[in-house]
């Protein structure tokens, strides 16, 4: 591929984070049909990551959430079907809901608690039934918790890891809902890129979703002493109610990411958590 063109309506990111990197952004939303077939026309892969993400935000405006994830989904699709052009789309960890074993499979029944993800379970099933229907070469990656440098931290629905170590490294108290020992599967930038290039240029699809997680199970009490070892920091934790929608526990089965990409070693949480503070630390200074 000779070239990448971003499409982003930078509700949720930034133009400067495309800084030395060699692609084109067009600034706009994947609602926006006439343009989104314009990007795609000369397409050799489409790598579908946007969406309106977090739970809160979700529960606070499930129509905005299922437009941007699930329409807009749609029109991805409707774009790539046209031009028989390869998708990989972004699901989530989210549609398990609360079950109870663990790690989680792809061959378990999903249990969406929250409109997030049920859009996220609409948009992964559009994916596949397209490659059912259409014969368009998709691919569904289910994401846990991705971390890592770049990510927002500065407003009210901010995932763990940014809104930690922001809080951390401002002297502030972290705020922590529930009793911390939920659990999560963080996953960090890095290895999730890695995996996605891979797949847009070897041409992997499947017919089930697939966990894009490498079975890093923590929970958040551990995750902020992780934190205040690498940061060097005593930090205090304020605790608030449980969050409507959240999942107690979250840990990805690996088995079909294995056999789709073997030999992939993803970048540890200690080292990942390194990264990611060093880079929130030299943004402060």
């Amino acid at each position: 591929m000779d070239k990448v063109v971003a499409l982003d309506n930078l509700s949720t990111g930034y133009a400067e984070n495309l800084r030395g990197v060699d692609a084109e952004l067009v600034v706009g939303s994947i609602l926006d049909r006439d343009l989104l077939n314009d990007v795609v026309s000369d397409a050799d892969a489409v790598v579908h990551l946007a969406a309106r993400p977090s739970v809160p935000r979700s529960v606070a405006d499930p129509v905005a959430s299922h437009e941007a994830n699930a329409t807009g989904t749609l029109y991805v699709l409707e774009a790539c079907r046209r031009r028989e052009t390869p998708l990989i789309a972004a699901s989530s960890s989210s549609v398990y809901g609360p079950t109870v074993e663990l790690p989680k499979n792809e061959y378990m029944p999903t249990r969406p608690q929250s409109p997030y993800a049920a859009s996220k379970l609409a948009a992964e099933s559009y994916v596949l039934s397209f490659g059912a229907t259409y014969k368009t070469p998709t691919l569904a990656f289910r994401f846990f918790n991705v971390y890592g440098p770049l990510q927002s931290a500065g407003h009210a629905y901010a995932a763990a890891i940014p809104a930690f170590v922001d809080a951390a490294l401002r002297g502030n108290p972290l705020h922590v809902h529930g009793d911390g020992k939920q659990t999560r599967d963080f996953t960090f930038v890095g290895s999730v890129v890695k995996v996605l290039a891979e797949a847009a240029e070897r041409g992997v699809r499947h017919d089930r979703p697939v966990n894009l997680a490498f079975g890093t199970r923590v929970s958040l009490l551990e995750l902020i002493k992780k934190i205040a070892t690498i940061a060097d920091r005593d930090l205090k934790i304020e605790f608030e109610p449980p969050r409507a929608g959240d999942v107690r526990d979250s840990q990805a089965s690996q088995d079909i990411l294995g056999e789709l990409f073997p030999g992939h070693t993803p970048v540890s949480l200690d080292e990942g958590l390194t990264q990611t503070i060093r880079w929130y630390s030299d943004r402060l200074q």
